[in-house]
């Protein structure tokens, strides 16, 4: 009697996860980052929506309702729902306009430091010798000087102050940061057998900057991108408040801030929302920031 063949056990097949379902799945499991991506996302739409969200124009007078408290005060209305300030303007619609504004600020400030940056950076990782003493000793001394400080004198130089001479400011001072990044970046990559392969296939510098190397460099510049987006925000609103940002009447939580402080005591709800704006949407993107950070790094994994 012949023994029944033994039948072959097949292993399951091992599921591949994409690099970007990876990211996803690490995201995803970190809750903070979660509730800062479902803030931001709801902002957006805000921002996107806003003459569609706001009840009121934000920069109609209703010159019957001064410093009109909060709906849910008593004597207010519901037509108002965060009050008045001290010309009559919605509070509310201010807010939701000023977000549009914030993140524009955010896109703008942080496109132009991250390309001057990388700019910076891989000119700087690639010559060394001179090239990268100069552009490295400057950027130790733009970030000697304090960055709010900075940006007062570059808006100062920059002529009368407005949200666009702020924005350039801003931007300036952040370069050194993706600047001094993406050279440590750069001097890692280039130590590594593809480079030296792409040298020998007889790749331009050029192309081993744009095409072989900036590619591998760019998960920390993202991360910083990221965080620097809520630090823009509020460097944008520091400017407002000290009047060299936005100018009365454009919707900027900054400029509403410093347009009210004079209220503190009689009507501390025009300081109050704005400020919880700022708060939470900074802190929406620094959470949203620690975990892409967290995503991206493998030596963070879990």
């Amino acid at each position: 009697m012949t023994a029944a063949p033994a039948t072959a056990t097949t292993p399951a097949a091992t599921k591949v996860v994409s690099p970007r379902r990876e990211i996803w799945l690490s995201m995803r499991a970190n809750k903070g980052a979660m509730a800062g991506l479902i803030v931001i996302v709801l902002l957006i739409l805000t921002a996107i929506f806003a003459d569609f969200v706001a009840p009121h124009s934000p920069v109609e007078q209703f010159r019957e309702n001064f410093l009109q408290p909060p709906a849910w005060a008593e004597g207010s209305t519901w037509a108002f729902p965060l009050g008045t300030d001290d010309v009559g303007r919605d509070v509310l619609s201010r807010i939701i306009h000023g977000a549009r504004l914030s993140l524009i600020i955010g896109c703008i400030v942080v496109t132009i430091s991250l390309a001057l940056g990388i700019f910076f950076g891989l000119l700087s990782g690639f010559f060394k010798g001179v090239v990268d003493i100069a552009i490295m000793r400057f950027m130790d001394i733009i970030l000697s000087i304090p960055s709010l400080l900075l940006s007062i004198v570059i808006v100062a130089i920059l002529g009368k102050p407005d949200i666009a001479k702020a924005m350039i400011a801003i931007a300036i001072t952040y370069v050194p940061h993706y600047a001094r990044l993406a050279r440590a970046a750069v001097l890692t990559e280039l130590s590594k057998d593809y480079v030296t392969a792409s040298r020998v296939a007889g790749a331009s510098t050029r192309r081993l900057m744009i095409d072989t190397v900036l590619p591998n460099c760019m998960a920390p510049l993202i991360v910083q991108a990221t965080l620097s987006f809520s630090t823009a925000i509020l460097d944008a609103a520091a400017l407002g408040f000290l009047g060299l940002g936005a100018q009365a009447p454009t919707p900027e939580w900054g400029t509403m801030l410093a347009d009210s402080l004079k209220f503190l005591q009689r009507a501390p709800w025009v300081v109050t929302f704005p400020g919880v704006a700022i708060l939470v949407t900074v802190l929406a993107f620094n959470l949203m920031g620690d975990g892409l950070r967290d995503a991206l790094d493998p030596k963070l994994k879990r």
